[in-house]
C-alpha cells in the first residue's frame, strides 16, 4: 500500500463502502459464503493441516538433485514420493504425490495478497543438460480441496471467479482456503501443481510436464521489494535464492522477446487503481513495473504450455481472443494521428506499442484507447462432444490474438474457477492418464459459467471506479486540473486528468491530443458523469 504525507482527493468510506454495498446488492453478489459451504472448506482446511504437520521429509539438496538428473523436465518427478493417510475431507483423487519442498519456490504478487496462486523458482542449467533454463512454476492445487460435485463446489460455480472492489474482494472460495491452506503463504506446506518448463538459450519453450506436489515458499515477496532490489536497493531476505531476480529478467526478457516474434502485444497500459489508506479512498493511475512483466511473462508461458498439454490431450479448455478487425486498426491509426504518436505505415500494433512511453500524456492516451482494438474474449472447451483434432488456424477462434498463440488459463486457481479443471488436464497428460470424468463432465458448461462470472465482474469494477470518479470530484465544482483529450465523437470529447487520476467528458468536439488546464463544471453522482470545460476559451 502507498503511504502518503497528506490524503489526496478521494471519498471517505462511510461515503463509499454504503453505495459500493448497493452496487453488490444490484449485482447479486453474495455476502458471505453459506455455512455448510464454510464448514466444507474449514473441514478440507483443517485435515490437509493436521497432514502437513506428521509429514516427513527426506532430505535432499536441489541442486545435487537436478545435477544428477539427465533430463531436468523430469527432476521434479524423481523426487521422493509421499505415503499419505486416508482421507475423510479432502479430495482424494487429487493428493499430492510428490514431495517438492526442496525447492526453494519464491512468490511474488501485490503486497497485500494473501491468495496466492503461483511461485517460482528459475535454474540457469549447465552445458550437461538439455536446455538453457529450467523454470518451475508452482500453482496452488485447489483441487485437492474441493470435492467435485460438493456444496463447496457447486458454490465455486456460482461465483466463478473472485470479483474485485475498493472496499473489500469477494472470494471465489473461503478464506479458510483462499488466504489459508490452499494459499502458496511462506513457510506453508501447500499441495500444489508443480510445472517445469525447460527452455532453449532463446527462450524457446523445449519441453515440460506437471506434476502434483508439495511444495513450501521461503519467501512472500512485493513486486515493489523485487523491483527496488533489481534497482540496486534494499536486498532481499537471505531465504530468497540469490540468482532469482538475475533470472527473472534473463528469462522475462528472452520470453517477451519470443512474444514479439510471435505478433504478441505486449503494453505498459497505465491503469486506474484504487487505493486506501485510514478510510480514504483514491483512484490513481499506474503502471507495471519491469519486474511485474517478467513474471507476467512466466504466467503466460505456462498458460501456452498448458494448451500445448491440452493439444495434445485432445481434451481442454482455451482462452480465445480474435484478431483485431481491419477497420479497428484504421481507426486506431487515426487516433494515433490525432494525439501526435508517429505510426508508420509499415510498423505493426504490436512493434508500436512496445516502444511507447505510458510517462507521455499522448502516448497515455493512445495506450488507453488501444485496449478497445481486441474485443471478444471468452473461452473454448472441446475434446467431449467434438472429438476431432482442433484446427491451427486463427479464423477458428482458438487463438488467443493479443499472445498470438493458443493459450490456457491455469494459473490463477484459487481466483478463477476454469484454471482447476485446465490443471487437471495437464497433470493427466503427464501422468499418461485420462482427463478425470468430473473434469470431462464440466467442459461443455465452462465456457457459459466463465462468461457470466468474468461479465459480472467487469461490470461491477466499471460502476465501483466510475462511482469513486465522481464522489472524488464531487464539491470540487470550478476547480482546474491538467488533462488530455484522449477520444472524441461527434457530440462530445471524453478528457483523462492526470491528478486525480479521473475521466470526465467536454460536450463539443475538440482535438484529440490537446493537454491542458481544465475546469470542473459539474458532477452528477446518478449519472455518473464529471462535465469539464477547458479553460483555454480558444480552444
Amino acid at each position: 500500500m502507498i503511504r502518503r504525507q497528506l490524503p489526496k482527493l478521494g471519498v471517505g468510506a462511510d461515503e463509499l463502502i454504503p453505495l459500493l454495498d448497493r452496487i453488490r446488492s444490484e449485482s447479486d453478489i453474495p455476502a458471505e459464503f453459506p455455512s455448510h459451504v464454510l464448514q466444507e472448506a474449514k473441514n478440507a482446511a483443517e485435515e490437509w493441516q493436521s497432514i502437513a504437520e506428521l509429514l516427513t521429509h527426506t532430505p535432499v539438496d536441489w541442486d545435487d538433485h537436478l545435477a544428477q538428473v539427465k533430463d531436468p523436465v523430469q527432476a521434479v518427478r524423481l523426487l521422493p514420493t509421499l505415503q499419505l493417510p486416508d482421507v475423510q475431507y479432502l479430495h482424494r483423487d487429487a493428493l499430492p504425490v510428490l514431495d517438492a519442498t526442496p525447492i526453494p519456490f519464491v512468490t511474488i504478487d501485490p503486497e497485500e495478497s494473501r491468495d496466492l496462486d503461483q511461485a517460482l523458482y528459475l535454474t540457469e542449467l549447465d552445458g550437461q543438460q538439455r536446455g538453457k533454463y529450467l523454470v518451475n512454476y508452482a500453482i496452488a492445487s485447489v483441487a485437492t480441496f474441493v470435492t467435485p460435485g460438493s456444496a463447496l463446489d457447486r458454490e465455486t460455480w456460482e461465483r466463478g471467479t473472485t470479483i474485485y472492489l475498493p472496499d473489500k474482494n469477494t472470494p471465489l472460495h473461503p478464506p479458510e482456503l483462499s488466504h489459508g491452506a490452499a494459499s502458496l503463504l511462506p513457510d506453508q506446506v501447500t499441495p500444489a501443481c508443480v510445472w517445469s518448463i525447460v527452455l532453449d538459450e532463446a527462450g524457446h519453450a523445449i519441453a515440460s510436464r506437471v506434476d502434483r506436489s508439495i511444495v513450501r515458499s521461503r519467501a512472500k515477496l512485493s513486486y515493489e521489494q523485487v523491483d527496488e532490489a533489481w534497482r540496486g536497493g534494499r536486498p532481499l531476505s537471505p531465504t530468497v535464492p540469490g540468482d532469482m531476480i538475475r533470472l527473472l529478467e534473463k528469462i522475462g526478457t528472452l520470453r517477451l522477446s519470443r512474444e514479439a516474434a510471435r505478433g504478441g502485444v505486449s503494453a505498459r497500459i497505465p491503469e486506474q487503481i484504487f487505493e486506501s489508506e485510514d478510510d480514504w479512498y483514491t483512484v490513481e493511475y499506474r503502471s507495471n513495473h519491469p519486474v511485474e512483466e517478467w513474471n507476467a511473462q512466466l504466467s503466460l508461458l505456462t498458460g501456452i504450455r498448458a494448451a500445448h498439454h491440452m493439444r495434445a490431450m485432445n481434451t481442454g479448455i482455451m482462452r480465445t481472443l480474435p484478431p483485431a478487425r481491419e477497420e479497428d486498426v484504421s481507426r486506431l491509426r487515426r487516433v494515433a494521428r490525432a494525439l501526435g504518436v508517429e505510426w508508420k505505415p509499415y510498423v505493426s500494433y504490436p512493434d508500436l506499442v512496445r516502444d511507447l512511453d505510458p510517462a507521455n500524456p499522448a502516448h497515455a492516451a493512445f495506450l488507453l484507447e488501444a485496449t478497445t482494438l481486441f474485443r471478444g474474449a471468452g473461452y473454448r472447451s472441446f475434446g467431449v462432444k467434438d472429438t476431432r483434432p482442433l484446427p491451427r488456424s486463427a479464423s477458428d477462434g482458438i487463438i488467443h490474438a493479443a499472445i498470438a498463440a493458443e493459450y490456457a488459463h491455469v494459473t490463477a486457481p484459487l481466483r478463477r474457477l476454469v484454471d482447476r479443471y485446465g490443471e487437471e488436464i495437464c497433470i493427466a497428460h503427464s501422468a499418461h492418464r485420462e482427463t478425470p470424468q468430473w473434469v470431462r463432465e464440466s467442459l461443455d458448461d465452462l465456457p457459459l459459467a466463465m462468461a457470466r462470472a468474468t461479465g459480472k465482474a467487469s461490470q461491477v469494477a466499471k460502476r465501483a471506479l466510475n462511482l469513486l470518479e465522481v464522489l472524488t470530484m464531487r464539491g470540487h465544482e470550478g476547480m482546474e486540473y491538467t488533462g488530455v483529450v484522449v477520444d472524441v465523437n461527434d457530440k462530445k470529447s471524453k478528457v483523462m486528468l492526470r491528478d486525480p487520476a479521473v475521466t470526465g467528458v467536454v460536450y463539443r468536439r475538440l482535438k484529440a491530443g490537446y493537454e491542458g488546464r481544465f475546469r470542473v463544471e459539474s458532477v452528477n453522482v446518478e449519472l455518473g458523469e464529471i462535465l469539464l470545460e477547458p479553460v483555454d476559451a480558444s480552444i
